[in-house]
């Protein structure tokens, strides 16, 4: 058993501190956007898709930018909107905290979809790298939640229990590092194993992540205290979990619609011994529930050229084959 006593405050020079959360948030960027450059560079030699070291460091931009807002957003709407209604200024005082990470995942995923329309690159290119980058955040966020003793665990008897003082006397679990370690360490290293030892499948680790993510939440969920304004929704699950469990249910989608970009109608193919040219880009091309121009304008219809990006695309499915 341990009786927490860690100070939230790093340093304190009056006019300013530095606190161990605002530390988690800076070196979780900092760090995964060093290993996202690097899986960048890894994933560039597997695939044909020209993109600059340089607009990654836009990326991150706009990912910092998207993570503040849809943070704070999603505990806004998600965990106490009825206050805010009230009290609308009170949104701005971040520094009072409050952020949530399925707003903040919200948040990022539509800046970098933004982002992506932008460089004209497939956002799951992006969002990939993201994932693989994201548990070092999440890792950091969870030890800066253990230290500032917040999202406290249930009451337990458990040897590892740990008290925090200030808020009881009773012994708890410690969830915030058992968040820590499914949600940051664990995915982690999934996620990483398959960026870097698999088969690049566009998409891939994104679903994974909503996946796997989902999953751990949900289970450091029955370890950690409902939020004591909201409590369990229907007498049954906290927010954290149902969110979460849309998490899973999205991540599925977004597997679906990966396989779904992969696929070439096949049958046409296997039924036929011999192919001409023509017959396999017509197909390849414009078959009505698979072809590449079914989601996309003919190359030349608006006047425009063929790019790198574009070949890449229609490349790549003609290898999928």
């Amino acid at each position: 058993m341990y009786s927490h006593n860690l100070d939230p405050v790093l340093l304190d020079f009056g006019f300013i501190a530095i606190r161990w959360y605002s530390l988690a948030y800076v070196f979780g960027i900092i760090l995964g956007w060093w290993l996202g450059k690097k899986i960048l560079n890894h994933i560039s030699k597997k695939i044909d898709l020209k993109f600059d070291l340089k607009d990654f460091d836009d990326l991150i931009t706009y990912i910092i930018i998207s993570l503040i807002i849809g943070g704070r957003l999603g505990y806004v709407i998600f965990y106490n909107i009825e206050y805010y209604i009230s009290n609308p200024f009170d949104v701005f005082k971040i520094w009072e905290g409050g952020m949530s990470f399925h707003g903040a995942l919200i948040g990022i995923v539509l800046g970098t979809y933004l982002f992506s329309r932008k460089k004209d690159v497939p956002v799951f290119f992006l969002l990939d790298i993201v994932a693989c980058a994201s548990p070092i955040g999440i890792f950091l966020g969870r030890i800066a939640n253990f230290i500032n003793g917040e999202l406290i665990g249930k009451a337990t008897t458990v040897s590892w229990s740990v008290i925090f003082p200030f808020i009881d006397l009773v012994p708890r679990h410690p969830s915030q590092l058992y968040e820590a370690l499914l949600e940051g360490l664990v995915l982690f290293l999934i996620l990483n194993l398959v960026i870097f030892k698999q088969k690049y499948i566009m998409g891939t680790c994104s679903y994974l992540f909503l996946v796997f993510y989902g999953i751990f939440r949900i289970i450091s969920e029955f370890y950690r205290e409902p939020d004591a304004h909201i409590g369990y929704l229907f007498d049954l699950f906290s927010m954290g979990t149902i969110l979460s469990f849309l998490m899973i249910l999205a991540g599925l989608l977004v597997k679906k619609i990966s396989i779904k970009k992969m696929k070439i109608n096949k049958t046409f193919f296997k039924n036929s011994k011999i192919l001409s040219v023509d017959n396999f880009f017509k197909n390849v091309l414009y078959d009505k529930k698979y072809g590449y121009y079914n989601s996309k304008i003919p190359f030349g219809e608006k006047g425009d050229f063929i790019t790198s990006p574009k070949i890449s695309d229609l490349f790549s499915e003609i290898i999928a084959i």
